[in-house]
């Protein structure tokens, strides 16, 4: 293999990171690293999933010499109930935020602060669920669809108009195995109702549940963000960016937006441009206001403004300790709450948004739809007001930054081939190029690598690695939230990076004009992978379970990973992953999840764990070959 010569390594990346940590030695900052020391080792009750306190008769914790709770459940049902309300947290969790995107596209109205910005998609979704739209004001099928997909959280009965959009073959085995997701309210509060004390401890039924409350999100919640999302803010189609910490400037309002609701973040890239608020910053000594991202809002205003990405979850403290940070703006998920006492540290302003996540030591700001234009403009504003305050003595902004192409939407990528073929088979283009080419040999198979940074993996270097190991045997990757982030910072999306891959993906990079690593957005967009899955089996004639593609989360951390990775593998798609699921305490949780008679059974994919990386590099690799070998190609 050819050395990744432009590449911004993991070794350069820590460098930058420890210079940062001097830098917050000098006025005492805290860091994450600092708070992994003190809270090493970690509970092994926790990490098995061993332990329980939903009643208050414990907590109890499964031993050899204790091997049933008070109540006599034994350890396999303690693990499966736990493992279903870690599920049901992110299933919540990345369903709220399309219920607040359903929310926004309600209040759109011409001239008012949300508009609608991909009519014809609108469109295509309305007729999608039955809606007459001939002859029909574009903001009153807005609101209408709106208020249809707000139903799809509550409806009485019935289950999730998306799963229509799955093969007909994945469909029979979400009925025949009854995970088919109903309302995604009901599916969230039934997980906490199984999980109640005296209720299921059966594995097998929590299990079930757990896929049932993963599909309610990726299939139900995720979806109406993602898709919603395209209607307001606009489809994403391939935008040049810049990726780390180097895309902080010196001399500008820094403004770093921070979460995953792009409500908010639209409207402060928005107030940013102002004219108005330009003239104050060079009033304040500034050239102007610079906004960048870190984690999945990042992600959503890089790929449709080409707002460059500072970073992902492990480093929002460093855009802090750069001293050049004039404000932090938070909206929902991910955010650490220790930007609070750190931003009183430097001049910072830690601002946060929304109820539903209000920390101490933050500026609360409520931003709402309607308030929407005012709050984001008065954001800006105490930004820019604030950069008299910075310490100059104290900015050290490290000048590593790579070049990236993102926005890789299902819509961009069939635009993309069908460019090369001219066929025109649909007016929306078609996959049918991407299969030739798997089908053929000259690329091997595709992996969909998603998910956060977790301390137990040294960050970004699972993601980094796992990359450059895949793309060396011709397989094309596909990505979102903070793995997305990892490549671009590396420079794996630069579209330059081809030269350095396999023949196959090389041959197909320049054919195509894409990098060989492709962003398809925030980890709410993985839907958009499910949707690129199931137009793929279509297109090939075969069973998702059947493709050559694998699903990877190498340093995932979060409960909304859980409920991702339970839907991709309900999806039919193999998944694999670095870090432990706490699962690891009961022999039938772990079968049923990577064995042969659970998942596997019910959905034709399941998990593999595997905590040493290059090995797990194989066994995709591996996985993918046999997928190959089955089709006989």
């Amino acid at each position: 293999m050819k050395e990744w010569e432009r590449l911004t390594t993991v070794e350069e990346m820590e460098a930058a990171t420890a210079s940062l940590l001097e830098n917050g030695k000098k006025v005492g900052a805290d860091s994450w690293q600092q708070r992994v020391k003190n809270q090493t080792p970690h509970c092994g009750f926790g990490e098995s999933g061993t332990c329980c306190r939903i009643c208050s008769m414990g907590p109890c914790r499964i031993t050899p010499k204790a091997p049933r709770g008070i109540c006599g459940c034994d350890v396999h049902g303690i693990v499966a109930r736990n493992y279903l309300r870690f599920t049901a947290g992110g299933a919540a969790t990345h369903s709220d935020h399309g219920r607040e995107i359903c929310h926004t596209l309600y209040a759109t109205r011409e001239g008012g602060n949300y508009q609608v910005k991909d009519p014809e998609k609108l469109i295509r979704i309305a007729k999608e669920w039955g809606v007459e739209t001939e002859g029909k004001d574009i903001y009153d099928l807005a609101h209408e669809v709106a208020e249809m997909a707000l139903m799809e959280y509550g409806k009485p009965f019935g289950i999730s108009r998306w799963l229509s959009r799955a093969p007909e073959h994945t469909r029979k085995l979400w009925h025949d195995a009854e995970v088919e997701p109903r309302a995604i309210d009901r599916e969230v509060s039934q997980s906490l109702h199984m999980t109640h004390m005296g209720c299921s401890s059966l594995p097998e039924a929590l299990i079930r549940q757990s896929m049932r409350a993963g599909l309610c999100d990726g299939w139900g919640g995720s979806m109406c963000g993602t898709e919603f999302s395209d209607v307001l803010f606009g489809t994403p189609k391939p935008v040049d960016t810049e990726a780390n910490l180097g895309v902080m400037e010196k001399d500008m309002v820094n403004i770093i937006v921070h979460g995953h609701d792009p409500s908010l973040s639209e409207m402060v890239v928005f107030y940013a441009q102002d004219p108005e608020m330009i003239a104050l910053a060079k009033e304040q000594g500034a050239k102007g206001i610079n906004i960048a991202g870190v984690c999945c809002t990042s992600n959503e205003v890089a790929m449709r403004h080409g707002i460059p990405m500072a970073g992902n979850f492990l480093q929002q403290e460093n855009v802090v300790l750069t001293g050049a940070c004039e404000a932090i703006v938070v909206d929902v998920q991910c955010i650490f709450p220790a930007l609070g006492p750190l931003s009183k540290c430097f001049h910072t302003k830690f601002i946060t948004t929304s109820k539903i996540a209000r920390m101490p030591d933050s500026e609360f700001i409520h931003f709402t739809a309607e308030t929407a234009g005012e709050k984001a403009k008065a954001i800006v504003k105490m930004a820019v007001e604030n950069f008299k305050n910075r310490k100059p003595e104290l900015v050290n902004i490290p000048q590593i930054k790579q070049k990236a192409t993102v926005g890789y939407s299902v819509e961009a990528i069939k635009k993309c081939l069908d460019g090369v073929t001219n066929s025109h088979v649909d007016e929306l283009g078609t996959l049918k190029p991407l299969a030739d080419a798997i089908k053929s040999g000259v690329l091997r198979g595709a992996v969909a690598m998603v998910g956060c940074n977790n301390p137990k993996v040294r960050p970004d270097y699972a993601h980094i690695e796992l990359m450059k190991k895949l793309l060396a045997n011709d397989i094309i990757l596909v990505l979102s939230g903070c793995s997305a982030q990892a490549a671009a910072k590396a420079g794996l999306m630069d579209k330059a990076a081809a030269k350095y891959c396999g023949e196959g993906v090389r041959r197909v990079c320049e054919l195509v004009d894409i990098p060989p690593v492709l962003h398809m957005g925030s980890c709410v967009d993985i839907s958009r992978m499910m949707v690129l899955a199931s137009d793929l089996a279509n297109d090939w004639g075969c069973n998702i379970s059947q493709l050559p593609l694998v699903g990877c989360a190498p340093e995932w951390m979060s409960e909304k990973a859980v409920s991702i990775g339970n839907y991709v593998v309900a999806t039919g798609i193999d998944t694999f992953l670095g870090v432990d699921p706490y699962t690891k305490g009961s022999s039938e949780v772990t079968e049923l999840l990577q064995g042969e008679t659970g998942v596997k059974q019910w959905l034709e994919a399941n998990y593999t764990v595997e905590l040493d990386i290059d090995k797990l590099g194989d066994k995709m690799i591996e996985r993918i070959e046999q997928k190959r070998a089955a089709l006989g190609i």
